[in-house]
């Protein structure tokens, strides 16, 4: 009889769930956005979004058949994630050559350099992006006008790029903020669409709400004590930390990027400190940093601080007093 005894480390709770289902899930949740997207700015979506899922399934292949040599895991869907959130921080009319830099980057350097899923440090997406954003900054942040735009004198510029040129934060309506009808990356520009994918993952129990609601808490507390300070009254005291939660990549990191098995703490106070440590970046990057959107570099940074939260942020051990 063959031995049945199997020897491993803990944790040894058994689910139904695995890779394959986490990582489906995640892109099931993905695909309103991705229609929203798609309503908003034409097929052009589709093309750089199956672009960067083949880019990065092939490059994975690719290092582990002939660099790595070990074990094929381009079917736990880890890569078909990795290529859509790729493409969620692109604008839909990014050259494709760039799609594949991008790509490279996310799966060959950020992902498995460290050696593949559960190992790598830092969001692979968001290294691309933030690769992408560095080395071809027109490029990046050229983005083209929805169709049948309401604000034309946005001429191209994000909501947050025109606020940080002094416009009002009201430029854009809840509706526009909230349906996507406004310029951006593809997959940042539809808050519904985003907030339905995260009220999908909790309930499958993919993530817990508790990073993504302290993100956007510390943001929105963060805008409301700003505009106190600059003597915001009425309406303009409540719109400001509204539109700083539903303009640019808040909702789309909080919710898919920063909850990050691999990338975020272990614990549930960890994940808090971890989450507003990422929100207070976010907010004084949009605030007073070069860059208009702070959410890509507020992720990396605090991604670099998990190995010290988890140190310092654990449950006692059993029978440790």
């Amino acid at each position: 009889m063959a031995n049945q005894l199997f020897v491993a480390p803990a944790p040894h709770v058994q689910s139904g769930q695995s890779t394959a289902s986490i990582m489906r899930d995640v892109v099931i949740a993905l695909l309103p956005a991705l229609v929203v997207s798609t309503i908003v700015f034409g097929a052009g979506v589709l093309a750089v979004t199956a672009l960067s899922v083949a880019a990065c399934v092939g490059f994975e292949y690719l290092i582990q058949r002939f660099v790595v040599r070990g074990p094929l895991t381009v079917c736990n869907w880890s890569a078909v994630v990795t290529g859509v959130l790729l493409a969620f921080n692109l604008p839909a009319s990014i050259p494709w050559w760039i799609v594949l830099v991008g790509a490279f980057v996310s799966i060959g350097v950020a992902k498995m350099t460290f050696g593949g899923l559960g190992k790598n440090p830092f969001n692979p997406a968001l290294v691309g992006r933030v690769f992408l954003l560095i080395a071809y900054p027109v490029q990046m942040t050229s983005f083209p006008m929805p169709e049948g735009a309401a604000f034309d004198a946005l001429s191209g510029a994000t909501p947050l790029a025109a606020v940080k040129q002094g416009a009002a934060a009201d430029v854009l309506g809840m509706q526009e903020l909230l349906l996507g009808n406004m310029p951006g990356s593809l997959g940042e520009v539809a808050a519904l669409a985003l907030l339905a994918g995260f009220v999908y993952l909790i309930w499958r129990r993919v993530i817990t709400w508790h990073i993504p609601v302290t993100i956007l808490a510390t943001m929105a507390l963060f805008a409301f004590l700003v505009a106190l300070g600059r003597g915001a009254e009425g309406a303009a005291l409540w719109q400001f930390p509204v539109f700083h939660l539903l303009a640019g990549g808040a909702l789309l990191g909080s919710i898919f990027m920063a909850t990050d098995y691999s990338t975020s703490p272990m614990t549930v106070r960890g994940g808090v400190i971890f989450a507003v440590g990422i929100g207070l970046v976010t907010m004084c990057i949009r605030l007073w940093g070069a860059y208009p959107e702070g959410m890509s570099f507020a992720i990396l940074l605090m991604n670099s601080m998990v190995p010290l939260i988890n140190k310092y942020v654990k449950p006692k051990r059993f029978g440790v007093k």
